[in-house]
């Protein structure tokens, strides 16, 4: 039986420009928004619960009464089948990405992860997620614990074991986003990656352990809020690599790591989307 999605269809009478729908995103990024689709005229973002498409909904024409709100259930089984159709196999150096088995032959040296669609977690086709890929494979991770912080699809935590990680967690808040993780570790042979179930604030003391690396594909509101979570999980001397946030973004997140005791040494940029490689010092 397929999933349904919550999702709040957001639709204006022209389309405004990208910068005014990003702020407008911008200001529920507090109920966790994981996925944006382009709609006529609008666009339709998909959050948690039904619930807080109606708390988005209410804020949103507060601040902006051209915008037309409703909530809708979205079929996960129905988006898979359209987003699969047109989505390309990948290469991110190393990293093959494929939408399924057999989209694309594999040459000699590519570490192949299969990732099938599943409402709003990554399949390697978002900039961010290229970003940290291609950070992650400039990092020693042979024999290393790393951490997933916001694992979706589970891409990144896949590509941390591919690349010689031994001990890999995935966490996130989104028990879908869990299930979904879940069903990629199967799908790529990959049962010894740890799933949990839980947010930043507990997890060092649930998890019991620092990471030699964090990979943190969030927002940057989010990045900046939790920098402290984000440092107390990366092993002194580790790395974190973070994306999912804007180039106008880069100095309240740069800001927010330094305070909590991490280093800039590495920035990547694609499409206005930036990626960031930083140390905690020792």
């Amino acid at each position: 039986m397929p999933r349904l999605y919550p999702a709040l269809e957001l639709r204006w009478p022209a389309r405004p420009d990208d910068d005014h729908v990003e702020r407008v995103v911008a200001e529920i990024d507090h109920e966790h928004p994981f996925a944006i689709d382009e709609i006529v005229n609008g666009i339709r973002v998909f959050l948690p619960s039904i619930a807080a498409c109606e708390r988005s909904a209410l804020l949103i024409r507060a601040i902006d009464s051209d915008a037309a709100t409703t909530t809708i259930d979205v079929s996960d089984e129905d988006w898979a089948e359209r987003s699969q159709s047109s989505l390309a196999p990948i290469q991110i150096g190393r990293v093959l990405v494929l939408p399924n088995e057999g989209a694309q032959t594999a040459t000699p040296g590519d570490l192949v992860i299969v990732v099938t669609p599943s409402m709003g977690f990554g399949t390697g086709h978002h900039a961010s997620t290229r970003l940290c890929l291609r950070l992650l494979q400039g990092v020693p991770l042979e024999g290393g614990a790393v951490l997933d912080v916001g694992t979706g699809s589970g891409i990144l935590a896949i590509a941390a074991r591919k690349l010689g990680a031994r001990i890999v967690v995935a966490t996130d808040i989104d028990a879908d986003a869990l299930f979904a993780a879940r069903e990629n570790l199967e799908r790529n042979a990959e049962p010894e990656v740890r799933l949990h179930h839980g947010d930043l604030a507990n997890a060092r003391l649930e998890l019991g352990r620092m990471f030699d690396v964090v990979l943190a594909n969030l927002t940057g509101a989010l990045l900046a809020r939790q920098a402290p979570s984000l440092g107390a999980l990366t092993s002194p001397g580790g790395t974190l690599i973070a994306s999912g946030f804007q180039s106008h973004e880069v100095d309240d997140v740069s800001a927010a790591l330094l305070a909590a005791g991490l280093s800039i040494v590495q920035r990547l940029d694609e499409e206005d989307w930036v990626g960031i490689l930083a140390r905690l010092e020792p």
